[in-house]
């Protein structure tokens, strides 16, 4: 039986719609999926007709409850009505739209811990107006960790042409070096390693970056993070078998020969591999929270109000994050969460 994929639609005054429709719309995703958009029928018919794009003829209501997902063959949408979409302002910052995008996040988790779908899709949210709804979350990760009582997590993204898992996310430059410690760096390590070693097929072969200009200089800059910080904790990975290798100036770590022979960077910060993968796979790579008990895939771009319903939002990015988290949720080899605690 072919993957129930949970897909959010994300902000309803981005390209979320958009992509939604055209993602139910393509038939290449129907032969190895059933993806069900969790949003606003009405949203998305308005959506469809603004375009001419095709409207999914399948919709499940919110009333039916959750357990009607179970027996979908089908693209569908589960129509959570959460917004008037009549009152939808493309491109624009709403409160509104932060509470219906977090309503069908939580959904679709609720239906994944309850087995109604088998995987989740994230459409693109906008964190302003995730804000502006009381919603005070940095971040996708954030709600799916506290949402599902999960203490070791990570941000990976990933593509064919480079994977980067990250150490922080949502925080600012000046946060950094405090939130860095060999624990959690470690436990990065472990999750990257069990993930890219699932999906691979193999054992992978990992580098590591170091947080300051050419990796300290053995002290010169920052406050020695290299020596104190991450060469312990690698030393710590390598003791349990990982191959991996660092930590290396960031400005080299991603020249083509080392991509060429290397699965996964673990980045120190969010821009320390968010600049390069996007410069190398911005429509084809895609984001997943590791160390969850649910699987979580999701794009790799944001709302893009500046394009929002305008026919211009490429859906390829959405395609890869369902076409990884069916291959997650078939694949019994290929799943996210390590089965222990490991190295932590």
């Amino acid at each position: 039986m072919k993957p129930r994929i949970a897909v959010t639609m994300g902000d309803p005054a981005g390209v979320g719609p958009e992509i939604a429709l055209r993602l139910l719309a393509n038939a290449e995703v129907a032969e190895y999926c059933t993806p069900i958009v969790f949003g606003d029928a009405q949203l998305l018919r308005r959506v469809a007709e603004l375009l001419d794009l095709p409207m999914c003829e399948t919709i499940v209501d919110v009333a039916d409850g959750a357990d009607a997902l179970r027996s979908l063959t089908t693209p569908a949408i589960y129509d959570l009505h959460a917004i008037d979409a009549a009152a939808i302002l493309p491109g624009k910052i709403a409160a509104e739209c932060g509470r219906a995008c977090y309503e069908y996040i939580l959904a679709a988790i609720r239906a994944a811990e309850a087995g109604q779908v088998d995987a989740i899709s994230t459409g693109p949210i906008n964190k302003e107006a995730l804000h502006a709804a009381g919603v005070n979350y940095p971040g996708h990760t954030e709600i799916f960790a506290d949402e599902t009582d999960s203490a070791r997590i990570c941000m990976m993204l990933t593509s064919e042409e480079i994977t980067c898992g990250f150490v922080t996310t949502h925080v600012g430059y000046g946060e950094v070096p405090g939130l860095l410690s060999r624990e959690r760096i470690v436990e990065v390590i472990e999750l990257c390693h069990e993930a890219m070693r699932r999906i691979r097929g193999r054992a992978p072969k990992m580098l590591i970056c170091g947080l300051n200009p050419h990796a300290g200089e053995h002290g010169l800059f920052g406050n020695s993070e290299e020596e104190r910080i991450i060469a312990p904790a690698v030393a710590d990975a390598q003791a349990f078998g990982i191959e991996i290798s660092g930590p290396l100036p960031p400005d080299t770590v991603f020249l083509r020969e080392r991509r060429a022979t290397t699965d996964c960077v673990i980045c120190m910060y969010h821009d320390q591999g968010h600049i390069p993968l996007k410069a190398l796979a911005f429509d084809v790579a895609v984001n997943i929270t590791l160390g969850l008990p649910i699987i979580r895939t999701s794009v790799d771009h944001g709302t893009a109000f500046d394009i929002a319903w305008q026919g211009k939002a490429g859906v390829s990015s959405l395609i890869e994050a369902v076409r990884l988290a069916s291959r997650l949720a078939t694949e019994p080899t290929a799943a996210v969460a390590p089965e222990s605690g490991g190295l932590a």
